[in-house]
């Protein structure tokens, strides 16, 4: 039996409804804003198959492409391996909800949320959030905690909940935040230089919609009267516990305080090692026990550490960030390289500039469309000192270099500034912590040396929590430890006016308005000390690309000229690509862009062009070729393709017989331009450029005119003609 539930939100229903379809899983919702309807379903294994000591949670999104209409391209007409923007939503959904589950859940669980209708204005990636919370919270599964997710935009400096794509166009601010009744469990948004109070603003304004979305769920769930399943957290033996952390306590808090990751993590390997080379090799499971216990005990150390003495693992206060260097220009074969260290994480950004034939085109749901600026992010294995094959992005890859491209976005000249597609490529090469905000001010900087004219300098910072107890730290800058063993992971981005870019995961439940404000506040404080620093290694752009990269010029002609461009089947522009090695993109309104790496050969191709769609100007003087004799006149070609008449009459100051006496097919001939008509017409004369020598009395004679206006010209191009 189904059962829906719904309520009004910015005038649109939202709807949810269980029990209907995908019965099989453990848990099912169909959710539906608008047109747009999102199916999600929650599944969990109810019996471990061996021991872990984290949650198995898998999260696939897909976007069927029937959603919008549309059938997939490519050669086998199926929706394949998930699309960048599939993997992005499946990690939005996993964040918020894997905080949530009950602490020692190690079950298998997978969610799978499928896009069913699509109606292009409302956004299936908070439906999905919602529809998470309800197959989990309407299942047997040991979830309770339900969740709500809005976007919020900001609309002619107001606050609107879940703005329409439309709107989101305009919008400087597109934020999603996903909370609980207790509070903020995940932040992801986007912004144009945004201040901190505005950011508090948006947040503040979704909680109560969000609290709504909890509430409807909270009493269909008291209605239904659903019972969990029961598990038993297994759960550390207290004594054995005490007792490790006696024998040892202080030797393994050394060696979390020793300086360096590489050595404090091998300091701590050697307390584990000796602790499991103590146990027998047939005891697997006392061996796997012991390893669990050094963990929890190295958590609660680094925890208390900072929470009893006040004290970080590697010496710093709370407020301070680890050492910054910066080498700019490093790669010389580059567009634009910048090497940002920060401690121990570090970045290495390189920047491409290509043409417009280099651009990336999306096939969504929607238009296909055309992306100019991409970030891409690579964590290989010895940038923490591993061993593993290094195979395609995985979704942590994907998400990292998404929110660096986010960050970065807004400073991005439009295409009319800089007409350049734009790719920055971040290779870790050192991690420990926050490379995603690394690759925030190494991508900057590579991009200011390779003369991209930013709009803004942008960088970035991550903020971490320690939180127990009602005591809690926000911490600046966390180092790996932190990250590992901490609350929260605060990624802030932006300029020294504001905020472009937001990301907040949390491995609590939740966190206040409070804490959110004071991690925002400290954010600002070190990005104005990273911005200084990154200032003070190059101050601004440089003030030319790199001879490396492609000369791109930009050339607008007529429309009307476009089809004399391209000529019949191509040839013209074809010819002209040969002729000059040139990459040549006409447009059908009349800009023309041509790149080439050869400066020389770019304005070559400009030159032919502009020749081509060259307008005669009246009483500008041309030196032309006869291309046609009558006997009323000649016919002039004074530039490619653009003829004239120049009338017998206007041949000479004295009266001529026959045109073919003084002129011969393919002379050339300097002609002036008398008059141009309403028709493109053009009359030209060679006696307007010499003196009249003649006696009065016989100017008076040379009076004979042909009716022009009844003669065929040659020079109007025909239709055919201008097809292409």
């Amino acid at each position: 039996m189904s059962h829906t539930i719904s309520f009004e939100i910015n005038k649109r229903i939202l709807s949810i409804e269980i029990g209907k379809v995908g019965k099989q899983a453990d848990g099912s919702a169909l959710v539906r804003y608008g047109d747009t309807i999102m199916f999600v379903s929650a599944t969990s294994k109810k019996e471990v198959r061996e021991q872990k000591s984290f949650l198995p949670l898998i999260v696939d999104y897909r976007e069927n492409t029937y959603a919008a209409g549309k059938i997939p391209g490519g050669f086998f007409k199926r929706e394949g391996r998930p699309s960048e923007r599939e993997i992005l939503v499946s990690r939005l959904i996993d964040r918020p909800v894997r905080s949530l589950f009950p602490q020692g859940y190690y079950f298998d669980t997978q969610i799978v949320a499928l896009l069913l209708s699509a109606d292009l204005e409302n956004e299936p990636d908070t439906l999905g959030l919602i529809g998470a919370s309800a197959a989990l919270y309407f299942s047997d599964i040991p979830f309770t905690t339900p969740m709500g997710a809005v976007k919020v935009g900001l609309i002619n400096e107001k606050f609107v909940i879940n703005p329409t794509g439309k709107e989101l166009e305009t919008s400087p601010l597109n934020m999603l935040i996903v909370g609980t009744e207790e509070g903020v469990v995940m932040i992801e948004a986007g912004a144009k230089e945004m201040d901190e109070e505005k950011i508090l603003g948006a947040i503040a304004a979704a909680q109560d919609p969000i609290r709504k979305i909890i509430d409807i769920q909270k009493e269909q769930f008291q209605k239904l009267n659903i019972r969990k399943r029961e598990f038993t957290p297994k759960l550390s033996d207290p004594v054995k516990l005490a007792e490790m952390e006696k024998n040892i306590g202080p030797s393994l808090l050394a060696a979390i305080q020793t300086p360096g990751k590489k050595a404090s993590e091998e300091a701590a390997q050697s307390i584990l090692a000796s602790l499991v080379k103590a146990i027998p090799e047939e005891n697997e499971d006392e061996r796997a026990e012991a390893k669990e216990l050094f963990y929890q005990i190295q958590k609660k150390l680094t925890r208390d550490l900072i929470l009893n003495q006040g004290k970080r693992a590697d010496g710093r206060g709370f407020d301070e960030i680890r050492p910054i260097s910066i080498e700019v220009g490093m790669l010389p074969r580059t567009h634009g390289s910048a090497l940002f260290t920060r401690g121990e994480t570090q970045c290495l950004a390189t920047v491409t500039l290509g043409t417009f034939e280099d651009v990336q085109r999306l096939d969504g749901l929607g238009e296909e469309t055309e992306k100019r600026f991409m970030l891409h992010y690579n964590f290989p294995p010895f940038s923490v000192g591993e061993v593993s094959f290094m195979r395609a992005p995985g979704r942590r890859e994907i998400g990292h270099g998404a929110l660096a491209e986010k960050s970065i976005l807004p400073s991005i000249p439009n295409e009319e500034k800089f007409p350049y597609t734009v790719r920055i490529v971040s290779d870790i090469l050192e991690s420990n912590g926050s490379s995603s905000m690394a690759t925030v001010c190494g991508g900057v900087l590579s991009l200011m040396d390779a003369g991209v004219p930013l709009s803004m300098v942008i960088a970035g910072i991550a903020i971490g929590l320690v939180k127990d107890n009602g005591r809690y730290a926000v911490l600046t800058d966390i180092a790996g430890l932190e990250d590992h063993f901490g609350d929260m992971d605060f990624k802030v981005a932006g300029t020294d006016k504001g905020i472009t870019a937001i990301q907040l995961d949390l491995k609590m439940a939740s966190i206040t308005m409070a804490i959110v404000r004071e991690a925002l506040d400290k954010a600002r404080a070190a990005r104005l000390q990273v911005l200084a620093k990154m200032k003070e290694a190059i101050p601004a752009p440089r003030p030319q690309i790199s001879p490396y990269a492609p000369h791109i010029i930009y050339l607008f002609i007529s429309p009307e000229k476009v089809g004399e461009v391209i000529g019949p089947a191509g040839k013209v522009i074809k010819k002209i690509i040969a002729a000059t090695k040139a990459k040549i993109d006409v447009d059908e309104t009349g800009k023309i862009i041509i790149a080439s790496t050869d400066m020389e050969a770019a304005e070559k191709a400009k030159q032919m062009i502009s020749e081509i769609t060259a307008e005669a100007e009246v009483g500008k003087t041309y030196q032309g070729k006869v291309v046609r004799i009558e006997e009323y006149g000649a016919f002039v070609e004074i530039l490619p393709n653009l003829v004239g008449l120049m009338h017998i009459s206007e041949i000479a100051h004295h009266r001529i017989k026959s045109v073919r006496d003084v002129l011969k097919m393919g002379q050339i001939v300097n002609v002036k331009v008398l008059n141009i008509d309403e028709d493109n017409k053009i009359k030209l004369s060679m006696k307007a450029l010499e003196e009249d020598t003649r006696p009065p009395h016989e100017r008076e004679g040379n009076r004979e005119r042909e009716p022009y206006a009844n003669k065929q010209s040659p020079y109007r191009r025909s239709d055919r003609d201008r097809r292409h």
